[in-house]
């Protein structure tokens, strides 16, 4: 299992389960064992496998639940909007190696749209991130962002092609409380069809996220673009708790 000893038994237990579908242990269709049986091989009572096995279907890698048994699910990486994770943090969560090449972290004056996501007046200087996103050495996602200059004048003491820059920004004690995501679909255009390797025109999914402190403060606009033959999304809803989804209907669209 994960070489994380110290981290909860169901933490280990969800990645050696994620490494298994990753590696074709459990491929595509795969009926999993048992819960009786999973106790068994790993010695330990029902619940951390069934926390291991929420995560599995959180993160959209495995099917089933109300007593239909869990079973590998045919499709592509899903990116879970249940928690709020960094594409670093995801990627590992499913086993694959995340990887990133920067192509520019420039201060200038913010553009009109980031301007408004971060309620800046125009002309302000932002800093902007520019980087190519990685699955497997595969390129799968451009993230265009734009911080406010309090924060993103950190980014100029670390190497962002390291990793990831939610991860170190945390640990610069900025607070990156939450995020509102729009997810809609454009082509690619000559940039993104060059970036991705891919061609011109070809469907992109795009991600447009505000993140914010917790006292509300916008301190980061982004604009991602996925390949969606590389990554999809989900939301999760309980009765308890209903994800906000809003449904927008943009301008010139047929209803």
């Amino acid at each position: 299992m994960s070489t994380q000893q110290n981290a909860p038994l169901h933490v280990r237990l969800s990645e050696e389960f994620m490494r298994r579908i990753t590696d074709g242990d459990w491929p595509p269709g795969f009926q999993l064992p048992s819960e009786a049986e999973l106790c068994r091989e790993f010695g330990t009572s029902r619940g951390p496998i069934r926390q291991a096995l929420a995560f599995l279907r959180s993160e959209g890698a495995v099917t089933g639940g109300r007593g239909r048994p869990p079973m590998v699910r045919r499709s592509v990486p899903s990116q879970s909007f249940s928690t709020f994770n960094s594409f670093t943090e995801w990627a590992i969560g499913i086993g694959k190696t995340p990887g990133q090449r920067t192509l520019e972290v420039a201060r200038r004056e913010a553009s009109p749209e980031a301007a408004e996501a971060l309620g800046l007046v125009p002309g302000t200087t932002v800093v902007e991130v520019l980087r190519v996103r990685y699955l497997d050495e595969a390129p799968a996602m451009i993230e265009r962002t734009t911080f406010i200059l309090d924060v993103g004048r950190k980014l100029f003491d670390f190497d962002t092609d390291s990793g990831s820059i939610f991860a170190f920004l945390k640990e610069q004690g900025v607070d990156l409380h939450s995020a509102r995501h729009t997810i809609d679909a454009v082509a690619a255009s000559d940039e993104d069809a060059e970036l991705l390797e891919q061609p011109e025109g070809t469907p992109l999914l795009r991600e447009r996220r505000i993140t914010r402190s917790g006292d509300g403060q916008p301190l980061e606009y982004s604009e991602d673009r996925y390949l969606p033959a590389l990554t999809n999304f989900t939301i999760d809803n309980t009765v308890e708790r209903r994800a906000a989804l809003v449904r927008i209907h943009t301008e010139g669209a047929t209803p």
